[in-house]
Order: structure tokens, then sequence, then C-alpha cells
């Protein structure tokens, strides 16, 4: 059994084309479409295959696109466990139009979750037969889902005897208490609707880590800052990362291939300052492949290898 498991609450079925130009009114005829397996834990799992790891990915599913999502990581060889649902699994869509390079990204709210629904995700979690190091829940909760549900998660997880890594946001990410998440990995925005308030500029970055490392809210805190690299902040300290400079096809899953990266890090005996490295490389080399691609292996050490140890914070 893998030593990383993800937890997606809200899946959806990724959709990519391509067009020529969008003008409203019009109909746009479109590339043939490719079809991944989404949902930010849904896509963790399949860059740490990617990457040489494995990881076992749950979610609910719901009608044919979630049988679909299921079918898609059979074919790439990721363990899954798919939690049956009444309602349907959502579709996203992403267009890039061909003349001016531009992405637009359409995500669907996704079907409501029954209290039934959630639990049954839990169990499915407790009932691993290999206990895993680490719990990865990323993505958005599912419409009708309480901020609650994070907390719980955070307990199946103690139970486990695995660390919580937590990408979420809104409210998933409200009902955080201490001593609940191992490591967080907010962006910026994210990181304003945790402390609730904005956050401008280097310096605001660099203490709202602190911040959250002081308010015990996480062991480990990464804030990924997109061109602007990373913030790593730990009791030990707190470090600013450059991001690799690399051409730009889609930005669709560079985030979970990040955190991809920098939990199979963890897993391959990397420090905490070279799992985020990994990570960072693992981001860029999604950035580099059009539509819903995630990053690939050789070029994520390829970029690893280029990526310079960072500089403490000021």
């Amino acid at each position: 059994m893998p030593s990383i498991a993800t937890l997606t609450m809200n899946p959806a079925l990724d959709i990519a084309s391509t067009t020529a130009r969008i003008i409203p009114g019009e109909k746009l005829r479109c590339t043939v479409p490719r079809y991944d397996p989404g949902g930010g834990g849904i896509n963790v799992a399949r860059a740490i295959h990617k990457l040489g790891g494995e990881a076992i990915a749950m979610f609910p599913a719901g009608g044919p696109m979630g049988e679909l999502i299921k079918q898609l990581l059979h074919a790439e060889n990721v363990i899954c466990r798919p939690v049956p649902i009444a309602g349907l699994t959502r579709e996203s869509f992403t267009i890039d139009e061909q003349q001016t390079g531009r992405q637009f990204r359409f995500v669907m709210p996704g079907p409501s979750l029954s209290a039934d629904d959630a639990d049954r995700c839990l169990d499915e979690l407790a009932s691993l037969s290999s206990r895993p190091e680490y719990v990865v829940m990323s993505g958005s909760l599912a419409p009708g889902m309480t901020s609650a549900f994070s907390g719980r998660v955070a307990e199946r997880t103690r139970r486990l005897g695995a660390r919580l890594i937590l990408d979420s946001s809104g409210a998933a990410l409200r009902n955080i208490a201490r001593g609940d998440v191992y490591l967080l990995k907010p962006n910026l925005k994210e990181l304003r609707e945790l402390l609730g308030r904005e956050i401008v500029g280097p310096l605001r970055e660099e203490e709202a880590a602190r911040e959250l490392i002081a308010r015990r809210i996480a062991e480990i805190v990464v804030i990924s800052l997109g061109r602007a690299g990373a913030i790593l902040s730990t009791e030990e300290g707190c470090w600013r990362f450059n991001a690799p400079i690399v051409p730009v096809a889609s930005t669709v899953g560079a985030g979970d291939s990040m955190v991809a990266g920098i939990v199979f890090g963890l897993t391959r005996g990397e420090t905490i300052v070279d799992a985020v490295r990994y990570g960072m490389a693992a981001g860029a080399a999604a950035l580099m492949l059009p539509g819903t691609e995630l990053c690939q292996r050789n070029d994520t050490e390829r970029l690893f290898a280029k990526i310079a140890p960072p500089a403490p914070c000021g």
C-alpha cells in the first residue's frame, strides 16, 4: 500500500481543448478534447505517480463522469478508491485561444454531498489496511459540506498515525485547529482568506508565514507565490525561494504538482528545504505542458538541479 493517501471531496472530469478565437455569441469550433481525472487530491496522486512514486486517491464519485474518472485513473495505474454517491460528479473545461495564447477555465460547482456521503469518505480513509505516512487533503469542499469537515479529516489522520497536508480554500481553511495540520500550502489569496486581511509585499508575506507558525496553525507553512517563488516557514526559520523561469503553456495543475513534489520528496527522505525545492520544480514542470497535463519526471529532475538553495527571510 502506498505511503501517501489523497482525499478529494469535489473531483472533476477535466476537459481541455483549443479554439482559434473566443468570440461571444459565435459557434466555436474546438479541437478534439483531452479528458483527465481532476480535482486537487486526484491530481496530486497522479503527479506522484508520474514522479515515480505511488499514492492512493480517495474521492466521492457519481454518474458517468465519476465512472470515467475511475477508468482514467486505472488507465494511468493510479490506485483509487471511489466512494459512490447519488449526485453527478462535475466537469471542468479549459479552452486555449490559439490566436492570443490566452487560457479560459470554466469550473462547475459540483454535486452537493450529504452528511452520509462525507461520513463514508472518512470511513474509506479510516479503513486503509496499511497506514500511510501522509494524508493529502487537496481541493475545495463540495457544496453542502461544512467547515467542520477538515477537522474531522485531521482526527482520522491522527488515528492513522499519519501527517496531514492541506491545500485548500474557503470553508476547509476556516476550521483549522492548532495541531491539526503538518504542512499547509496556501497561495496568497488563500492566505488572505485565512488571516482575514490584505497581504501586500515581501515583508508582509514573510510576517504572515511566521504568524501561522507562531499560532501553531501548522508545523510547516509553504506559501506559493507563482512566478515570485515560494516562502517556507517552520519553527526553525523562514526562507524564500526563487522560482525557475520556464515557458508557460498552461497553469492548470501546477499547484497540485507542487504539492505532489513536496510530499514525494519527504517520503524519499529529502529535508523540508529540498522537498520544497523539488515541489517547485514539479510545479514549474507542469507549467511547461499544455492543457491539463501534469508534471513529467524528467523535466522535474532537470529543474530541481537548477533551483538554488533559498535565502533566509529578511
